[in-house]
């Protein structure tokens, strides 16, 4: 399965506090696992995004449908195709 990256930004207003925010994280697995997602990793940043889920999908309309399915929680995702490094070796051969 293809994993992705969505770095994430909470609506302003959404969550009163951090407990809030976190009340969501297992409403919104079990929400992607309906669309053939599984999160692998959850992180919250300091900087310009609030968020950065680290998930894998079947493919990219699974992928596409759990970046709408956030959208319900307040969630806007900026989400993009993530190959590991070790991957690239195979990459360079196969001439993509």
């Amino acid at each position: 399965m293809p994993t992705y990256a969505a770095f994430a930004n909470v609506e302003t207003g959404q969550f009163q506090n951090a407990q809030e925010l976190a009340s969501i994280w297992g409403d919104l697995r079990q929400d992607l696992e309906t669309r053939d997602c599984d999160l692998r990793d959850a992180y919250v940043l300091l900087g310009e995004r609030d968020v950065l889920l680290l998930f894998d999908a079947t493919d990219r309309q699974a992928a596409l449908e759990a970046s709408i399915a956030a959208e319900r929680y307040g969630i806007e995702l900026q989400t993009m195709e993530a190959t590991h490094v070790d991957e690239l070796g195979r990459l360079v051969e196969d001439g993509t």
